[in-house]
C-alpha cells in the first residue's frame, strides 16, 4: 500500500465514513449510541466553518478506513495538537498498512504545522489496537482518566 491511498475526505465520502463509524461503534459494542446522520457529518466536515476534519484510506477505489480529527491545545506547550477522535480500518483490509498510513499522515501534519502532539483515546480492552499503537511508538497515558458530561449530567452542569 502506498500513502497515496490516504487523502483528505471529500463530500462524496460521507456515506462511507458514516458506515465506518457504525462499524466501529458495533465493534465497540455501542452501535445503539450512533445518532449521527449524513447531514450532520457533512456539515461538520464541509460546512461554512468546519472544526473537524477527516482523512480516508482507499482500497481498490473504495473507502476502507478513516481518521476523524480536530485541533486541541496544550496550555503547557502553548501550541495546538491533533486529537484523533476515531481511527478505523475495515477488518478485511487490516494488515495492509492503511492504519499506519492514516496515523503517519496526521503525524506529518503535526510536524508540518508545528503542532505539539497527536493524541487519542483507546478502550482498555482493545488489545489489538493498543498493540498497534505501541508498535507506532505511542505511549499510553496511564495516569490520566477521561471524564465526560453528557445527557442529563451535561444539562445539570450547564445550569450550575
Amino acid at each position: 500500500m502506498s500513502t497515496d491511498a490516504v487523502r483528505p475526505a471529500r463530500p462524496e465520502d460521507v456515506a462511507a465514513i458514516l458506515g465506518l463509524i457504525r462499524e466501529l461503534a458495533e465493534y465497540e459494542r455501542a452501535l445503539h449510541e450512533v445518532l449521527a446522520t449524513e447531514e450532520q457529518i457533512t456539515e461538520a466536515l464541509f460546512g461554512e466553518a468546519p472544526r473537524v476534519h477527516a482523512h480516508v484510506a482507499e482500497h481498490e477505489g473504495a473507502v476502507a478506513g478513516f481518521a476523524l480529527w480536530f485541533l486541541n491545545f496544550s496550555t503547557w506547550q502553548g501550541r495546538h495538537g491533533i486529537y484523533l477522535e476515531d481511527l478505523y480500518v475495515r477488518p478485511e483490509v487490516r494488515g495492509h498498512g492503511y492504519g499506519k498510513a492514516l496515523l503517519s499522515t496526521l503525524a506529518a501534519l503535526c510536524i508540518e504545522r508545528g503542532y505539539a502532539r497527536l493524541e487519542w483515546s483507546c478502550l482498555d480492552w482493545n488489545e489489538p489496537a493498543r498493540g498497534f499503537y505501541r508498535s507506532m511508538g505511542a505511549e499510553p497515558m496511564e495516569e490520566w482518566t477521561v471524564h465526560r458530561l453528557t445527557g442529563e449530567a451535561l444539562a445539570l452542569a450547564g445550569k450550575a
